[in-house]
């Protein structure tokens, strides 16, 4: 098939249950241009160079033709700070570390140990005996969503508010070629507005009233000059990325090693009785099933060569991150799922300058959350496999995993 369909085809549904040799075709045909003009890159070095190269953009107004322009939501509430390039984006996101982990707060995330652990603990006591479950809707999304809101300091009452608001926005991620992006895209910026005032009403709150959550961090902790604080705009878009980032990616995670270690019950088995491969067996899922497939929003500069092949100034710029983590050029044996592999330099967060700064969280969760699961769950077994899975390629990961406890699902084969 054509080279310059392939965009067409990774993000068409029918293909997300596995992309993978779609993946395979992209590194074989190198840098490739798209009938709609973008560039699409999947090889491991390359990406990796690209994500370093400080004349690739993440802000998608640097475009030749930038794309939501002129929208009262958007403007409203302006583009957080991985929609940003230095020095805007080192001054947002220092910021935001500050209250969240090292070298201001270097123990947020290890206090949350225990917090994490007891939540697993009561998601998995609501399961109980029953003879099927969602890992999804039972288990994976409501964990990281309460911590997250835990974290930002949100009610306990408030949190199922976020899941509505939370599905839209991520919806809005979604490249559907041929579909307009409008309608999509601006329930997308209505619902980041609605979340951003609601959490910007809800820190203000805590400026009378602190307590230790990050909220009150955001709005307490202001630095000597104006320069050394959030304002009340940057706490709305740093806590709906936050929120979402927090959140949408690990349930995925989750899900995805659940679902990746069920087709391969060797390892499975293996996890049960050493629990401690664990923190390289979740390295290893990030790598062979990563939740964020690709970038789909960087921007040359200049024109750059990449590969040999020219790539204008202001085009398109897609990251296959999932096809970099399979490249056989850089890991031995990339299509098997080795949670004991050495040398684990994946791309599942990302790299460079806008690497995912809340990664020791997500792994934190995903460490707990899948020791617990696998201990907790006696002879699981997958009901349907593909699973359904999620609209979006970007964020990709099953809508709904259900598994049988029973031992009577129907046998599936390991992939």
């Amino acid at each position: 098939m054509a080279s310059d369909t392939l965009f067409h085809r990774i993000t068409d549904y029918a293909g997300r249950a596995d992309p993978y040799p779609l993946y395979a075709e992209l590194r074989e045909a190198g840098v490739v241009r798209q009938e709609d003009g973008s560039y699409l890159v999947g090889t491991y070095h390359e990406i990796t160079a690209l994500l370093h190269d400080p004349r690739i953009s993440s802000d998608r107004r640097k475009r030749t033709t930038p794309e939501g322009a002129g929208t009262g939501a958007g403007e409203q509430l302006p583009p957080s700070f991985i929609g940003l390039d230095d020095p805007a984006h080192h001054r947002l996101r220092g910021l935001a570390m500050r209250p969240f982990g090292p070298p201001h707060t270097p123990g947020r995330i290890d206090a949350m140990h225990g917090e994490m652990a007891r939540i697993v603990k009561e998601l998995l006591a609501g399961v109980g005996d029953k003879d099927r479950i969602d890992v999804v809707d039972d288990f994976a999304y409501p964990l990281p969503v309460t911590v997250i809101c835990r974290l930002l300091g949100v009610p306990t009452e408030d949190e199922p508010q976020f899941r509505q608001w939370s599905d839209v926005i991520v919806a809005g991620f979604d490249p559907t070629p041929g579909e307009d992006p409008a309608e999509r895209e601006h329930a997308a910026l209505e619902a980041r507005k609605a979340m951003g005032l609601y959490l910007g009403g809800l820190a203000e709150q805590r400026r009378d009233q602190p307590s230790d959550d990050m909220l009150s961090a955001f709005v307490n902790g202001a630095g000597e000059c104006a320069d050394q604080q959030l304002t009340p705009l940057e706490i709305m878009t740093t806590s709906v990325l936050l929120l979402i980032a927090g959140h949408e990616t690990t349930v995925n995670l989750i899900t995805n090693g659940v679902l990746t270690l069920l087709r391969h019950p060797d390892q499975l088995a293996r996890l049960r009785r050493e629990p401690a491969l664990m923190p390289p067996a979740v390295e290893e899922l990030l790598r062979y099933e990563p939740p964020v497939q690709m970038l789909p929003q960087r921007t040359p500069l200049a024109d750059i060569e990449v590969a040999g092949v020219t790539i204008p100034k202001g085009v398109p710029l897609v990251l296959v991150l999932a096809s970099g983590n399979r490249d056989p050029l850089r890991f031995r044996d990339a299509d098997r799922f080795d949670p004991a592999r050495e040398d684990n330099q994946h791309l599942g967060f990302g790299s460079g300058i806008h690497s995912c700064f809340g990664a020791p969280l997500a792994r934190l969760e995903a460490q707990i959350a899948l020791t617990e699961l696998i201990r907790h769950l006696d002879d699981p077994r997958l009901i349907e496999d593909p699973p359904p899975y999620r609209r979006s390629p970007v964020l990709r990961g099953p809508r709904h995993l259900l598994i049988a406890r029973d031992g009577k699902a129907s046998a599936v084969g390991q992939r």
